[in-house]
């Protein structure tokens, strides 16, 4: 699966989970598991309940994800 594969879609974050594991309501009102992609984990960019955020969805799984963006407040 390439890059173009991914859904992108923008959420808040509902609760921050043990482990880096973040639970982020999109849109439509489900909520799915993410955690923090690479670059964001090697910058120790925090993302805490509230923030909105930009999350990347495999079309195979809808109920994960990964953080790919922090939105500045």
């Amino acid at each position: 699966m390439s890059k173009q594969d991914c859904i992108e879609i923008d959420g808040i974050v509902d609760e921050v989970c043990p482990g880096a594991i973040f639970k982020v309501k999109i849109a439509n009102g489900h909520i799915i598991t993410t955690y923090l992609s690479g670059k964001l984990h090697m910058h120790q960019i925090k993302v805490l309940e509230g923030d909105k955020v930009k999350v990347e969805m495999s079309p195979y799984d809808m109920t994960k994800g990964r953080i790919t963006w922090r939105e500045k407040n």
